[in-house]
């Protein structure tokens, strides 16, 4: 099946929703499925206002239609609720094909902590975004109850855990440091909503790392110039980075599920963090965390947990598993009526359609030209004869039959070149009905070659010989 996500969350972005489709298309993939990915790096964009490195697609909604259109989906997922998500709801709710949508992240309660707006606002435009979704899919079970007790029905939103890959995040060698022992380390965002001061300002023994980046970074490291600040890291470095840390804290309390925990967990790190939503979903009752209000003291008491009991507790997530749970969620789109039907890319209104339909047409005439050299041929043909068509003291009946038979070559090359893509399209195996199709386009040329040269030499050749006499 051929799968399309479309993301306003894409790299050089590191986070959870990031990782989580990087993984679940690699996943798809390895079960022989085509992902497209249609993300911000395809379009025009400005920086997120409060959050620059966030950027916001702008006016998507002609080039989104048009990669869809050219993608031709059989399956469509929305990741995001920003602009390309937007622009991916209508494009699929004007055509009335089905579509499945993500809640990655608690999205009211960052808006709320940006700008204040109420959270009932953000829920309300959250209800209409997702409201013609088929799957509303949650990272876990209270995030899940969260939207019902918001509106949400409850048989539209689904559960879709996450993974880690075990075999990236493991037991392993630690990153070289100089640091003071213990080692309490956190990884994410550097952003108000990610709750950093609440384990910066912490008593606690040793040293702290911070991994990440965001728009709170410049004013945490003048404020804690003991705390280590890495940056972005890749996830070879982040194993090490995560063998080298004594304990994971996690000082967040609106991440919907937080992958970090599991890839500290991977690599034997304990975690500490507050009993909220993510980890209480992830860690549940297991040994591998301490999990408290008062996050110093499960810090501390973090620090006695042997760490092999963290790396069992995330073998029991998989990507495979995930994926398998996304891919049942999907809804593919309904097979055209027996006997053909219109295209579903197709847009329906009518004015718009006229013009997509030039604008489609003037992007034809572009990629023949660019890519289909007997065309260029015999356009330049073309652009000789037609003038010598007007010029020729000829009645209109002739002149228009000399005109009609150089458009008719180049109306069948277009054709004849439509076939050919339609035939590679399906595919580059040697086949006789392959074969068959594309000579009958190539007989289909050179008749009309024929024809024109016929038509010329019988309605021209008189004339011009007259003239070339006298």
């Amino acid at each position: 099946m051929k799968v399309v996500i479309v993301t306003d969350a894409w790299k050089p972005q590191v986070n959870g929703v990031v990782r989580t489709l990087t993984q679940t298309r690699l996943e798809l993939e390895r079960l022989g499925h085509e992902v497209v990915l249609i993300t911000p790096l395809e379009f025009r964009t400005i920086p997120c206002p409060t959050y620059p490195d966030i950027r916001l697609s702008l006016f998507p909604g002609r080039k989104l239609a048009r990669l869809l259109a050219e993608a031709g989906p059989q399956a469509l997922h929305i990741a995001t609720e920003g602009p390309l998500g937007l622009a991916a709801r209508a494009w699929a709710r004007e055509r009335n094909l089905p579509f499945t949508t993500a809640y990655h992240t608690r999205f009211p309660e960052y808006v709320h902590a940006r700008i204040r707006l109420p959270l009932s606002a953000t829920y309300r435009f959250l209800r209409w975004f997702h409201g013609g979704s088929r799957a509303i899919m949650v990272p876990t079970e209270v995030v899940r109850r969260d939207l019902v007790a918001n509106g949400f029905p409850p048989e539209q939103v689904v559960l879709w855990s996450r993974g880690v890959d075990l075999d990236i995040f493991q037991p392993g060698p630690a990153m070289a440091n100089d640091a003071r022992p213990p080692i309490f380390l956190c990884v994410g965002r550097v952003a108000v909503e990610k709750n950093l001061e609440a384990f910066l300002h912490l008593d606690l023994p040793g040293t702290k790392w911070v991994a990440g980046e965001g728009p709170q970074l410049d004013e945490l490291r003048r404020r804690y110039p003991d705390v280590r600040f890495t940056g972005v890291l890749g996830q070879t470095e982040l194993a090490s980075l995560y063998n080298a840390a004594s304990v994971f804290v996690f000082p967040s309390r609106t991440d919907t599920f937080g992958l970090v925990l599991l890839e500290a967990m991977a690599c034997g790190c304990p975690v500490a963090a507050f009993p909220v939503t993510g980890p209480l979903d992830v860690l549940g009752d297991s040994p591998a965390g301490v999990m408290d209000e008062d996050l110093r003291a499960a810090c501390l008491r973090a620090l006695d947990i042997p760490r092999e009991l963290p790396r069992a507790h995330a073998e029991r997530f998989s990507w495979a598993n995930a994926t398998q749970t996304f891919l049942s969620y999907l809804h593919p789109f309904p097979p055209p009526p027996s006997g053909g039907g219109e295209s579903p890319f197709k847009s329906h209104g009518g004015v718009r359609r006229v013009w997509n339909a030039l604008r489609y047409s003037m992007r034809g005439l572009g990629s023949a030209w660019r890519l289909e050299s007997a065309f260029r041929q015999e356009l330049a043909l073309a652009t000789l004869l037609l003038p010598l068509a007007l010029l020729l003291p000829l009645e209109p009946v002739p002149r228009l039959a000399l005109i009609a038979s150089v458009i008719l070559v180049l109306i069948v090359e277009l054709l004849n070149s439509g076939i050919e893509a339609a035939v590679d399209r399906i595919s580059l195996d040697v086949h006789r009905l392959a074969g068959r199709a594309k000579d009958y386009g190539s007989a289909a040329v050179l008749l009309a070659l024929g024809l024109c040269g016929l038509t010329w030499a019988l309605l021209a050749g008189p004339v011009i010989w007259r003239l070339l006499v006298n």
